[in-house]
């Protein structure tokens, strides 16, 4: 192993943390193993004292040779001074060296400086006075350098400008204090979905949400996934970049009007009889649901290709500029889908099982089997733009009535045998999972095999996929959450075949990226939320709100060392407060002690010794939401209300007291489900994630007593319109 100096030194260029303190407020020491395992994954090798030696004169020897930096990112506030550090080559013959600028700024206007540079004796490095007053955008610098002899150098850069912050609530809503509604898009029971809630049941939710003064209506991340097997988590998707067709709504799409063979389909007695017990069922099959559309949206796909594709109608042209704005990374995607679905029918379906020559999105077998199946990729790449319009449509409805629009979810990760790894293999890493460290919600941490992004290759290719990423996610959002938003400081990596508990955390470039994100915020007009629970450093909810981030606050947390909970007015103003997230079970559950009952079915609770203690515990939990409830004057007294309605309009009520100018309201709770969407660290062998339907239809929603009763106490924060 190296010596501890050198390990230091490699761990420390490589932002490898020394130490963190875990969330019971214990100390925890990155040890020397890890470091070599997390720099391995990076492909830093510090196996030997000799190696990271020679590891670290390399990469020295490499930032004194790089002219510039690859990308920096300014906030608006800087541009009136815009500078350029310039490394000026050490082996430079003369001490005067000629050098030419070109500023290409986004909306196409170039600079052009040219002059001499001087080295002084005591610094390799000059400035270049950039032009002022650039505006926010992505800007591109490419730097000559000639020396005597005419040896002549090049360098390249992004030059990115970003607002001060992100946009804020006060800029998009004022000081109003609003209410939205969130579920997962797959729970809603619409008239006549497939099993599954899709793109047109999001619409008719929105409308609902406009009649009862919803400023917001909030939906689980839309991410590409398998929809098979276990590949069904949102946050475990293919791609983050691209969306999941399942969501599409097949009836919903032009093309069925003038395709005979989908219309048969749809409308067969086969097809008939396996919508209604996909309909009536309480889970959603998502291999089923899959099986009902792919052949209807493999035929209007041949229709449109016959009709519109490559033609000068409406909807042609549409999709030339889909394709066209989207660009290489849709390409990549389709491609990736068809390479799956070519090799999977081989029993291939992992792309580390591919041949070796289709490992890489860029070698000539990919280009010919791209050629090859041009029908095919195309397909991806239609469904794709079908995605994008029922979104589209969708967030016009929500633009009529709703001041924020659609709050959309943003994982943290994706899956390691998934598309973004393929198509971007230089910037993800395939030694270290993500996880988190020993918390309340596992003693031992969490591996969730997901491969992080290396943080020195993102920057070196100028932040381009974290730009995209957040251009697609935020198309259509007037809102984003960012799911474990702590990552875009550090993220917890664990080596691969290591326990959790032998993690540490990685510094990520978090002003470059919170950067980007402000931009791209002020870009769509839309709202961040960063979900800032777990382990979290002092300070960092502040840090976040001189970013205009919103943190996320969520009632079943909000209580003292005491067990009591805060009063309304301890709650930030700067935050979306909501009962619970998706991760923790539905307020009736809790209220009823349901779950404890389920974590002692599946083994989470190991004895009925501990389910007894777990019951007492929860009793007194209880009564201290009832002494909050009626202190806040939203219940008359700690008796238990007669009825769970009565609680759930107290407990809405009770947060629509607090300061946040967003409380989310889950239609889980309004409907009273008992069952939780998703038990972290629960594989589907134990229980079904990702997959309980709502057992209410939206038409329910708006007639329901019960409902109406829970939403009595929000009146305060019901929009004008």
């Amino acid at each position: 192993m190296a010596k501890t100096s050198t390990l230091l030194a490699l761990a420390g260029r490589a932002a490898i943390l020394p130490e963190y303190v875990d969330i019971f407020g214990q100390r925890r020491l990155t040890s020397d193993d890890t470091r070599v395992a997390l720099l391995a994954a990076m492909g830093i090798d510090a196996s030997s004292g000799t190696a990271a030696a020679r590891t670290l004169a390399e990469l020295e020897q490499g930032d004194a040779e790089r002219l510039i930096e690859p990308v920096y990112v300014r906030r608006e506030r800087d541009r009136r001074s815009a500078r350029l550090q310039v490394r000026v080559p050490t082996d430079a013959s003369r001490a005067r060296i000629e050098y030419q600028l070109e500023l290409r700024e986004e909306n196409g206007h170039t600079h052009l400086l040219e002059g001499r540079l001087e080295r002084g004796s005591a610094t390799h490095t000059v400035t270049l006075r950039l032009p002022a007053g650039l505006e926010t955008g992505y800007h591109r610098i490419q730097l000559r350098l000639r020396a005597g002899g005419g040896e002549e150098r090049h360098a390249e850069s992004w030059w990115i400008v970003c607002p001060r912050s992100c946009l804020t609530t006060k800029e998009l809503i004022g000081d109003r204090r609003l209410f939205g509604l969130w579920t997962h898009l797959y729970a809603i029971r619409g008239e006549r979905d497939w099993g599954a809630g899709d793109l047109s049941d999001l619409g008719e939710l929105i409308d609902w949400a406009g009649t009862i003064g919803s400023a917001f209506v909030g939906i689980n991340p839309l991410h590409a996934l398998r929809n098979s097997g276990g590949d069904i988590s949102p946050y475990s998707p293919v791609s983050r970049l691209f969306r999941n067709i399942f969501y599409l709504d097949v009836t919903a799409v032009p093309e069925l009007a003038d395709s005979p063979e989908a219309r048969r389909l749809v409308e067969s007695e086969r097809y008939g009889k396996v919508l209604a017990e996909l309909q009536a069922a309480a889970r959603v099959d998502y291999e089923r649901v899959m099986a009902l559309k792919r052949p209807v949206l493999d035929a209007l796909h041949r229709t449109f290709a016959a009709q519109h594709r490559d033609r000068d109608g409406q909807r042609g042209r549409d999709y030339a500029r889909f394709r066209a704005d989207k660009g290489d990374a849709l390409i990549d995607f389709a491609t990736f889908c068809a390479l799956e679905a070519h090799f999977g029918a081989q029993g291939r379906r992992e792309p580390h099982d591919w041949p070796a020559d289709y490992r890489h999105p860029r070698s000539k077998a990919v280009a010919a089997f791209r050629r090859e199946h041009l029908e095919v990729v195309d397909l991806h790449c239609y469904l794709q733009f079908e995605l994008d319009r029922q979104l589209a449509a969708a967030a016009q409805r929500a633009e009529a009535t709703l001041p924020i629009g659609i709050y959309g979810d943003l994982a943290i990760g994706t899956a390691p045998n998934g598309c973004d790894p393929w198509a971007f293999p230089n910037l993800f890493l395939d030694g270290a999972h993500l996880g988190a460290p020993p918390d309340d919600y596992s003693a031992v941490g969490q591996d969730w095999g997901l491969p992080p992004l290396d943080p020195d290759q993102l920057r070196r290719d100028g932040y381009r996929y974290w730009a995209l990423l957040l251009r697609n996610n935020l198309a259509h959002m007037g809102a984003l959450r960012i799911d474990h938003v702590m990552g875009l400081f550090r993220q917890y990596w664990v080596p691969a075949g290591q326990p959790a508990t032998e993690g540490a955390y990685v510094r990520y470039p978090a002003q470059d990226l919170l950067g980007i994100l402000a931009l791209e915020s002020h870009r769509q007009r839309a709202l961040i939320i960063g979900e800032d629970l777990g382990t979290v450093p002092r300070g960092f909810p502040a840090l976040l709100a001189r970013w205009g981030i919103l943190s996320s606050r969520v009632l079943y947390f909000e209580r003292d060392r005491h067990g009591n909970f805060h009063p309304s007015r301890r709650y930030s103003k700067r935050a979306l407060v909501t009962v619970n997230t998706h991760d923790h079970p539905p307020l009736a559950a809790v209220w009823e002690g349901h779950d404890l009952e389920l974590a002692r079915r599946i083994g989470i609770i190991e004895s009925d010794q501990r389910l007894a203690e777990a019951r007492e515990q929860r009793a007194r939990e209880r009564q201290a939401l009832l002494r909050r409830l009626v202190a806040e004057g939203c219940l008359p007294s700690t008796k238990a209300p007669a009825s769970y309605a009565e609680l759930c309009a107290a407990v809405h009520a009770f947060l629509a007291r607090t300061r946040a100018p967003l409380l989310g309201i889950w239609l889980d709770d309004l409907a009273g489900e008992l069952d939780p969407l998703n038990i972290p660290g629960v594989g589907l062998d134990r229980y079904p994630n990702w997959s309980r339907r709502l057992s209410m239809t939206l038409a329910d929603f708006r007639q329901d007593p019960g409902v109406a009763t829970a939403l009595v106490g929000i009146a305060n924060r019901r929009t004008s319109r």
